[in-house]
């Protein structure tokens, strides 16, 4: 498995497929359907949610069911949480220079 939730998300019919799981478990034409694209595609999309570990799935019958794996997702989360944090501080500093510069 790789644990990449950045590649998981790189692309918009994969980041909708979370959106829609976000909303709870669903079947695999549930989750995906109206994206406008072949099921093989969809299926290289589910294939890549389910190599980072991002999506679950489990086969009961026929039935295909799909789930979110949030603590996943957290590892993303926590990353662009800490980018905030450190780009803030930086636009800070920038902010107070111009305005330093405006007095001067």
């Amino acid at each position: 498995m790789v644990n990449d939730p950045f590649k998981a998300l790189s692309h918009p019919i994969r980041r909708g497929i979370v959106e829609r799981l976000a909303e709870g478990p669903a079947t695999v034409g549930e989750a995906t359907g109206g994206f406008g694209v072949s099921k093989p595609a969809i299926s290289k999309h589910l294939k890549v949610l389910e190599e980072t570990g991002v999506v679950k799935r489990v086969v009961v019958g026929r039935t295909h069911r799909l789930s979110l794996e949030p603590e996943v997702l957290s590892v993303a989360a926590d990353w662009m949480d800490r980018q905030r944090v450190l780009w803030g501080r930086l636009f800070d500093v920038v902010d107070e220079y111009l305005k330093e510069e405006e007095s001067a």
